[in-house]
């Protein structure tokens, strides 16, 4: 309880300074104090909100797999519930979903294309059943892929055409760990 008292003081404190302080600002000067606090409560404001969202940042800036050895990657669960992992395509970072109802790994049209894919050049002559719908697909082989220093080489792959959020990691590639497991909240692929 004398924590809640000392934490009391102290904010009452602060509240009587900054109010103190504020009363002889305004009185000096009323229109440039009062554009001053807009401005502190503004960068306060702004503060407070890339606080509450830096795990969605960090998130989608800098996900959390790790490399654990040569052959070793675990991935965590991520707060939507799936698994979420970078792999570089032809030297380029492409965020997937991990989706083993997926049979193919699969670029949304905006992936391929930051990884030098020329859509119009594509024919997107087969289909697939997705949450969407059916969409769209375009057969397509990528150079390399590599996740931490697991790589491949001529790697086939679709290109959707429609809306889709994340390109998807599906069966076709995943097979080519030795193991896919779950410990906990955290995919294993193992090679």
């Amino acid at each position: 309880m004398s924590h809640d008292w000392a934490r009391l003081i102290y904010l009452a404190l602060l509240v009587l300074a900054i109010g103190g302080f504020l009363v002889v600002e305004f009185r000096r000067s009323p229109g440039s104090t009062a554009r001053g606090v807009l401005a502190w409560g503004l960068i306060f404001v702004a503060l407070i909100a890339a606080a509450g969202l830096w795990d969605d940042l960090r998130r989608e800036i800098a996900p959390d797999q790790q490399v654990v050895s040569a052959t070793r990657i675990d991935v965590p669960l991520g707060r939507d519930g799936h698994f979420h992992l970078v792999a570089q395509v032809n030297g380029v970072p492409v965020r997937f979903v991990v989706d083993t109802g997926a049979s193919s790994l699969a670029l949304r049209e905006r992936d391929a294309q930051r990884i030098g894919i020329d859509l119009d050049r594509l024919a997107f002559a087969g289909q697939a059943r997705t949450a969407n719908g059916i969409v769209e697909t375009a057969t397509i082989r990528l150079d390399r892929i590599s996740i931490g220093e697991i790589e491949d080489t001529g790697v086939p792959a679709v290109v959707i055409r429609g809306d889709l959020h994340r390109s998807l990691m599906g069966m076709d590639y995943l097979r080519r760990f030795a193991r896919v497991g779950f410990q906990g909240d955290t995919l294993v692929l193992e090679r």
